[in-house]
């Protein structure tokens, strides 16, 4: 579990990460990736970055504000191992990305209709169990990242299978 640092050169060199938690913190935290396309993107994710630097005012709003408070709460979310908090935080910040990409203009696709599907299903499962039990976060891409615990692994497995013959 790491905390990524902003470093001041243009070219990343002076980026850090730190740590906030090791590796052996949370054994239970699974992660699973559900490929949905192996295509190379419309827009590559250095040239999106600086399209969405150039034009969404909603990007400098993230950055100042946003991140910086959710940022705090997913190092405590992470240390007290709140999986609920972990994975709503996830998702919502994983969402508001993606409404980032839809504020630059033009605007940035990175999601299709299969990753929004899999966005529905997350939601569908954890309304199904009353609580939330699998999260997903999208990068540049429109591939899911699914983080779960051990416990519910197999069952979201079986419930992607059937979802997605």
């Amino acid at each position: 579990f790491v905390r990524w640092q902003r470093g001041e050169r243009p070219d990343g060199r002076d980026s850090l990460a730190h740590q906030v938690a090791p590796e052996t913190h949370w054994p239970e935290l699974r992660v699973l990736v559900l490929v949905v396309s192996g295509e190379k993107k419309q827009v590559g994710s250095t040239a999106g970055m600086q399209t969405s630097v150039d034009t969404s005012p909603l990007l400098k709003h993230r950055a100042e504000v946003v991140v910086p408070e959710r940022l705090a709460l997913m190092i405590r979310h992470i240390h007290e191992r709140d999986f609920e908090g972990f994975g709503q935080l996830t998702m919502q910040d994983s969402n508001q990305f993606h409404a980032t990409c839809l504020d630059t203009f033009p605007p940035i696709f990175y999601l299709n209709d299969l990753s929004r599907h899999i966005i529905a299903l997350a939601h569908r499962f954890n309304a199904h169990h009353g609580r939330t039990k699998v999260a997903y976060t999208f990068d540049a891409g429109p591939n899911a990242v699914i983080f779960t615990l051990a416990d519910t692994v197999a069952e979201f497995v079986e419930v992607v299978r059937r979802s997605f013959p």
